[in-house]
């Protein structure tokens, strides 16, 4: 496998970020109506602070990945966390690199930011990811309650 790049989204990458997102949703079993695409897409080049921003990555030219990612205040420290929201490959190029790199572009972002804390959530049967994020990253033992 050739190299894996990284970059920020650009406007001209909209229709596979759409294909990316989308079968990250169907991963997880849940759809998003227009509106959100289409609100998510404008927010993700909206310069603001704490306006959510991504990466693609690419092997040979071709899209294989994405990740969103914000930041958050925290009332545990001056600097802000980092939330990397949504991580995906393509189901073909999984286990090559793609994931690791996404994650690591978003470190570096953030702490040229000025921000160490990063993090994110899985569901508990998500294995496959579970084993590289074992690797890159410390389980912090928190579960997730929600009021939806």
């Amino acid at each position: 496998m050739s190299a894996v790049t990284i970059r920020p989204l650009v406007q001209s990458d909209h229709t596979e970020w759409r294909r990316l997102w989308t079968a990250y949703l169907a991963f997880y079993k849940t759809t998003a109506p227009e509106e959100v695409y289409a609100t998510t897409w404008d927010r993700l080049f909206t310069e603001d602070e704490y306006e959510p921003r991504g990466f693609i990555a690419l092997v040979d030219g071709k899209p294989v990945g994405l990740v969103h990612y914000m930041y958050q205040r925290t009332c545990w420290t001056v600097a802000n966390n980092c939330y990397l929201q949504d991580l995906f490959a393509d189901p073909d190029i999984r286990g090559k690199g793609v994931g690791r790199a996404l994650i690591e572009a978003v470190r570096q972002a953030a702490a040229k930011d000025g921000i160490t804390n990063v993090y994110w959530l899985t569901h508990e049967t998500n294995a496959t990811a579970r084993r590289l994020y074992d690797r890159v990253a410390k389980f912090m033992g928190f579960i997730k309650y929600s009021l939806q």
